[in-house]
């Protein structure tokens, strides 16, 4: 996760700095998305997928908020970044969350069931059981 959350970061503050690099910064945001969404589907850590946007969260609000002040000059950056890891946080951490899932869940899914406790591997012992 804290990978992920780095990779992510790159991928944000470089999308802030430059708007002419839009389209491959997106591109690599979405196979580092999809190559942690694999892991934990595969894994069946799906639980994490929640996790995972405030992780990346606290990550890249500092470098976002820099990434603002760079692209736009220090006194308008630190409004600019100030709504970016605000109110631009909810649409990001969103994303984050929603193309996460989906691949954490499609994988799960095509992987199939984990293997399954059987009751004849269990022994309840009561309280009179004991000798």
């Amino acid at each position: 996760m804290l990978v992920w959350s780095v990779a992510m970061t790159v991928v944000l503050a470089t999308w802030e700095i430059s708007p002419a690099q839009d389209g491959r910064v997106v591109l690599w945001g979405l196979l580092a998305t999809a190559l942690f969404g694999l892991y934990l589907g595969w894994r069946r850590r799906a639980a994490a997928v929640f996790v995972a946007p405030f992780v990346s969260w606290s990550f890249a609000w500092l470098p976002l908020w820099i990434s603002a002040m760079i692209r736009h000059g220090f006194f308008k950056g630190i409004f600019v970044g100030l709504f970016l890891i605000t109110v631009g946080w909810f649409v990001i951490g969103t994303l984050e969350f929603v193309s996460l899932g989906a691949v954490t869940m499609l994988v799960r899914a095509a992987r199939g069931r984990g293997p399954q406790a059987d009751g004849d591997g269990v022994i309840i012992y009561g309280p009179n059981d004991i000798v």
